[in-house]
Parts: C-alpha cells; structure tokens; sequence
C-alpha cells in the first residue's frame, strides 16, 4: 500500500513538473516566438526576442548612459528623453518590433495608425497587464478600461465642466497671488535672485489642485504629495524589473516601504473622506470640490466604493500636481532661451489686463500665451508616450496584431517629426497661431493630453491654471537662465528638468 501510495505521489509529482515546464517554456519561448515569426512574415523590423529579459537591459543602459550625457542648450529633446525607441524608429522605421521582457511591443510612430488606436470603440486595446507593485501608486480613471472606465469619466468629467472651471478661477488666483508675493519678497533688495522654479511651482500646483480638488490646503496634502512621489519612483523601479507572480510578497524593503506608502496615504486620504462626509451631513460644506462630487455619487450608486473614491484622489493629488508643475517649469526654462517670446507674451498680457489678476474672460483673451503654452507642451510633453494592449487579434490597417502584444504611440517622438512640423526642433508658437488643428500637417501629431475618448479629463483645467499663473508670472517678473541652470529633460514618470531649473527673476 506504501508503495503504490509513493508510486502514485511520484507519477502526479512527475506530470506537475512537466506541466509546470511546458508552460514555461510556451510563456516565455513558443509564444513569444510564435508572435515574432507573425510579425515578421507582415514585414515588420525589429530586434529578436531574448530570453526573459528582452530589449530590457540594452533600454535601461541607453537611458542611463543618456542621463549623464550633457545636452546643447536646445530642444532636440528625443535622443535623450526616449533613446531605445528612437534608434529603433531610426533604424527599423515608423513600425517595428521590440521586447519588454517577453512582452511583444510594437513602436507605432504613424500619426494615422495611432488616431485608429486612440479612437476605437470596439474594446480592442486596453491597458496592459501591470505588476501589481506599479498599481500601488494609483488605480483610479487613467487605469481602467470598458464600462468602469466609461462610468467613471462621465462622472469625474463632470466636475470639469466649464461653470465649474469658472468657479475654480478664485482659488486658483488666490494661490498665484501668493506665488508672487514670496518671490517679491525674494527680490526686493537687489530687484532679481535665482530661485528653482521647479520647486516653486510644485508648491503652486499642490496648493491649486489640493484646495479646488479637495477643498484642503497645500499643507495639508504635502504628506500626500510626499508620499506619492516616493511611491512613483518605487514604482518606476518595479516597472523596469522583472516581474515573477509571489515575489511581491516578499519583505524586501523596496516591497516594505511599497506597502508601508500605500497604507499611510491611504490612511490620511480616509481621514479626509470621513471630515467631507460629516460636512456634507451637516450643511457646513462650503463648496462642492471633486471629492464632494464623488462622496455624493458614492451615495447614489452602487458601483463607487470608498477604496474607488480613494483611488481617484491619488489619480487626482499626483497627476493634477505633476502635469501643470512640469508645464509651467519648461514655460518658464523655455521663454528664458527665447527672450523674444517673453517680450512678446509679456506686452500681451500688459495691453490686455494691466495689473489686474486676470480672470476666465481675459485669459481667454490671450492668444500668444496659449500659442506659446501649446508649443511648450508640443516640445516638452509631460507624458512622452501612450501604451496600449490588443486583448485579441486586430487588423491596424494593412497590418494584423496577434493578441497580447503592446503597442507603444511615442507623443514625443511625433511632436518632434520633420513630416508632420516642418522644423520640429524650432521653438514657434506661431505654428498654432490657428489653433490646434491647423498647427501640423496631421491633427493627431500632437497630443500631450491623450485624444478622444480617453483624452485627459482635467486638460481644460491643467491650461487654465497654466495660463492665470504664466500672465500673473509675466506681469511682475522678467526672467533668464541662471548660470548655473543644465539643460537636461529627464523621464521621471513625467518629463522633469534632471537638474532642477534655477532660474533668475527681475521685478519689473
């Protein structure tokens, strides 16, 4: 009996290792294989796969290697910001073929290809599959997909609507106000001082998105803020390992202060939802900010849990802090480099609002400025590239994608195309003197913010906080680069001066 029982053990234990086996070697040989001999056979260039680690190492070794290269005073930014991808546009063209680890991914660097992308309605491309340590950072609208994601929108849109833009602009006024006042201070006896606007205008945004958001101040979201840059370059670093399904429970102390971050943050972020709701009850809430309106959908649904609502406030505290920090800091690095342009914009503002703290209908006024803000955004995205996941197999015009394969839209690099701007390198707000769909020779050449129907949904927001405190910056200051200042865009998650941006102010 002992012996049939230990034969038995043995066959089943024989058939769990030969089964475990050869799934390893479908997932992380045949299949990949199977995938580059398709592509292959449709003319698609590229690299050759490689055992579990892909294009990995030779991708992290040109970012890092680019990182410490010193860079011209211009804005041939490509080459640094994302190098793999343009030696393989260059070298492979606008399709080709690369591996992020055993995943599949195909460099879409046609404009056309990626409006079909970026449009399509039928479920075809999604998300792709995440280390769930990346999740950690948020898991709010930008991450999801199908029906939640559509639910989810139209509710968080909602809060953007443009009579509830106008009834942020008070708020958004107060905190520039006090943006000027400290760098008054800071000037006031010898009338200029170097300062890193980068770390200035970080405080800005915070205290923007922390009081129309959430109806807080900026000291009290700083925890928040803290924490949730911390978690991103965590989470940056498990983006570029590789994944294997348990390791993340491992005590590791990356994996620790993962946890530790996301239970802190979601902490304080319960505190604050429990303060909003007693409000909410009582009559004492003051305004109706984003979390007002997603605490009252949460009552009304079913589909909005308190973890939901949580989520959306990361989404909210690091993109709305991150995207108009970065706009506004290459705004500023970049007017320096181009004096004429901050002349141009500055004697704009002064004919159209004087001194006065411009409102809705004035910056909506202010051409040049929106003209120099959209070339920025077109030089200097904050995010440089869209990813998406074919959930089965998909014709993209004359070419067919298997399934499970992801496919990389670098903004960036399209912003940056001779074939679609003409002199990309060339700083010229003139380009969209007519506005964004006249400003290239393909509409959807340029999208900082993503495109329909996942374009971002705080972009109208993002431009107005931009544009009240670019013309309140040009009422009251001139500026330069410092001498110190080092040319160096750097991916950070989101695109950010290597260096910091010191920059020189003058009171005028």
């Amino acid at each position: 009996m002992e012996d049939y029982i230990i034969k038995t053990f043995t066959i089943s234990f024989a058939f769990l290792v030969l089964y475990v086996t050869i799934k390893f070697v479908h997932n992380f040989w045949w299949r990949p294989k199977r995938i580059e001999k398709l592509l292959r056979q449709q003319g698609i260039g590229g690299t050759s796969y490689k055992f579990l680690k892909g294009d990995m190492p030779q991708m992290m070794k040109s970012a890092i290697e680019e990182s410490f290269k010193p860079m011209p005073l211009n804005h041939h930014i490509v080459p640094r910001v994302i190098p793999f991808l343009h030696q393989m546009y260059r070298q492979y063209g606008k399709i080709s073929l690369f591996w992020f680890g055993r995943t599949p991914c195909v460099l879409i660097g046609d404009a056309e290809l990626v409006r079909f992308i970026l449009t399509n309605k039928n479920g075809h491309f999604i998300h792709p599959p995440r280390n769930p340590l990346v999740n950690l950072l948020q898991l709010g609208l930008s991450m999801l997909d199908d029906e939640i994601w559509s639910k989810r929108r139209r509710l968080v849109a909602s809060a953007f609507l443009l009579e509830k833009l106008k009834g942020m602009v008070p708020t958004i006024s107060t905190s520039c106000c006090s943006l000027i006042e400290r760098w008054q201070e800071l000037v006031k006896a010898e009338e200029s001082c170097e300062v890193d606007v980068y770390s200035e205008l970080s405080v800005l945004s915070g205290e923007v998105i922390a009081r129309t958001a959430f109806g807080s101040s900026y000291q009290e979201g700083k925890k928040i803020f803290e924490l949730q840059h911390e978690q991103a370059l965590l989470m940056r670093e498990a983006y570029w390992s590789t994944y294997i399904p348990g390791l993340r429970f491992i005590p590791t102390k990356s994996n620790k202060r993962r946890y530790q971050i996301y239970n802190q943050v979601n902490v304080i972020l319960r505190k604050m939802i429990k303060r909003k709701e007693q409000a909410m009850k009582t009559g004492a809430l003051e305004n109706h900010d984003l979390l007002s309106l997603l605490l009252e959908w949460k009552e009304k649904s079913e589909n909005l849990s308190v973890e939901d609502v949580i989520e959306e406030c990361k989404l909210f505290y690091f993109a709305g802090q991150e995207t108009t920090t970065n706009l506004l800091t290459w705004t500023i690095i970049v007017l320096s480099m181009h004096p004429n342009w901050q002349e141009k914009a500055r004697a704009e503002v002064l004919e159209i609002c004087g001194k006065r703290i411009p409102g809705i209908e004035i910056i909506n006024r202010l051409k040049i400025v929106s003209m120099v803000l959209h070339e920025v955004l077109r030089l200097y995205p904050p995010v440089l590239y869209i990813q998406r996941y074919t959930q089965c197999e998909t014709r993209i015009g004359s070419i067919v994608i298997p399934a499970g394969v992801q496919l990389e839209l670098p903004s960036v690099l399209l912003h940056h195309e001779r074939r679609y701007w003409g002199n990309p390198k060339d700083f010229n707000p003139e380009r969209f003197s007519e506005g964004v769909s006249k400003a290239s020779h393909d509409q959807l050449s340029f999208y900082p913010f993503g495109w329909w129907p996942r374009i971002c949904v705080g972009q109208n927001f993002a431009l107005i906080e931009a544009k009240i405190a670019l013309a309140m910056i040009l009422q009251h200051f001139s500026f330069q680069l410092s001498p110190s200042y080092s040319h160096a865009p750097h991916i950070s998650v989101t695109l950010k001066p290597q260096h910091g941006a010191p920059i020189i102010i003058h009171s005028i």
